[in-house]
């Protein structure tokens, strides 16, 4: 199997949203997703684009993004913050996540951040144990928190 790691196009929007959904089932949250293809349009290529992705492909179908955006941290500058790291069911386990991952990584380095930064849930040993392999700092002392409108 052949993986091809790419920036992200409008046309990749449909199935992204596709996986963004995938990943909420998974996180047993399956009516959480809100979002469109028309905002993510807008917000991923409009005049004030606020967030990029790399997709992961192999046959010209798409089986995995990492979701990123910068951010500004008052003590450490400019950061990658990675929202999502998606890779379809079927196609966990053959290495399509630390791919995307390292690309993001690397995308990151090559933007001058000085880090990368994202969430992971607590009962995902799994994606736990993958970002434990890139000496991962864990966190225990913030609280998440977020207000809806």
């Amino acid at each position: 199997m052949e993986i091809q790691i790419r920036k992200g196009t409008k046309n990749d929007l449909p199935r992204l949203l596709e996986l963004i959904q995938e990943l909420a089932d998974f996180e047993n949250e399956p009516d959480a997703v809100v979002n469109s293809t028309e905002m993510m349009l807008e917000d991923g290529f409009g005049e004030k684009s606020i967030f990029d992705f790399v997709v992961a492909a192999t046959d010209g179908r798409i089986i995995g993004a990492s979701i990123y955006y910068y951010r500004y941290s008052t003590w450490k500058g400019r950061r990658l913050y990675l929202e999502d790291l998606i890779v379809t069911e079927q196609y966990r386990g053959n290495g399509v996540g630390a791919m995307l991952f390292e690309e993001t990584i690397k995308i990151g380095k090559s933007t001058k951040c000085t880090g990368m930064m994202w969430q992971v849930l607590d009962w995902n040993q799994s994606a736990i144990d993958f970002y434990k392999k890139y000496e991962t700092k864990f966190g225990n002392e913030w609280i998440n928190c977020n207000i809806d409108f």
